[in-house]
């Protein structure tokens, strides 16, 4: 029996142009024999501004499926003509929102988070798969990631951990020791399913969604960390990462309040998976 694996990639329209290369280095991905991947695309609205998928819109989920932007761009345009990809729109609410809404159609049990303006490095659903297979007490993978500049070069970051578990608070601990820095990237998750929907998919933030998320797998369950580098995070002018609304000093307290609030809540809760 042929087992899937999810990928889900939110989308505005100024990022779609970079959903071909998202696409080239999911078909250069290698998996076990049985083994196969789903990629769920969500537009996020009709455009506007956001960061691997936010923006601003209007279209219900699953209508306006040619995906025409209220500037004049055509995500559909750029969404790849295969069987294994799923294109839908819905309302504007950001990444977190399109990514979750996305989660009605996973036939996956695991599900991969791929922006749309990123890349896999060769090999990175192998080895975030084989990092849950054979070990069933471990929820959620993340792997180092690569910042992809302008120009095509790369650039890596000092401190990443050692290859291995990533045990439960780990992550919870160094963030808020590091002014609210993981030293894992929550764009280069994967996570089983169940997980992922018991918490009930990404917070409902304006951005730090994907941080959110995972500070609540690290709250309930031991992750696991791969050395090799699994994502290429691409640099550009149009990531809501580089405005200063991202950086606004009072909303980004709130942000991270919100976020400590419920990672710490869940530990305490003592839920625990596995």
């Amino acid at each position: 029996m042929t087992r899937r694996i999810t990928v889900v990639t939110a989308v505005h329209a100024p990022s779609a142009r970079f959903l071909p290369e998202a696409y080239k280095s999911l078909c250069e991905q290698r998996l076990p024999e049985g083994w196969e991947w789903q990629w769920l695309i969500q537009e996020d609205g009709d455009g506007g501004e956001g960061d691997g998928g936010g923006g601003d819109g209007r279209a219900a989920d699953g209508a306006d499926r040619d995906g025409r932007a209220a500037d004049g761009g055509e995500v559909r345009a750029y969404v790849p003509d295969d069987a294994r990809v799923s294109f839908r729109r819905g309302r504007a609410g950001g990444p977190g929102v399109a990514r979750t809404l996305a989660l009605a159609r996973a036939e996956g049990s695991y599900i991969k988070v791929l922006d749309a303006d990123d890349q896999l490095t060769p090999g990175a659903l192998a080895r975030d798969l084989a990092a849950l297979e054979g070990r069933p007490d471990i929820g959620w993978a993340t792997s180092r990631a690569l910042d992809l500049l302008p120009d095509g070069s790369t650039a890596g970051f000092p401190g990443d951990p050692e290859e291995g578990p990533v045990e439960r608070g780990t992550v919870l601990g160094h963030w808020t020791a590091h002014d609210f820095r993981a030293q894992v990237h929550p764009a280069t998750l994967f996570v089983r399913r169940e997980l992922l929907l018991a918490l009930g998919g990404w917070m409902a933030l304006p951005a730090s969604e994907d941080t959110g998320l995972l500070l609540a797998l690290d709250a309930v369950s031991r992750g696991w960390f791969s050395a090799e580098a699994g994502l290429l995070y691409r640099k550009w002018e149009g990531q809501v990462t580089g405005r200063p609304a991202h950086t606004d000093p009072v909303e980004r307290e709130a942000r991270m309040t919100v976020v400590a609030a419920r990672a710490r809540a869940l530990a305490e809760l003592g839920w625990r998976y596995g």
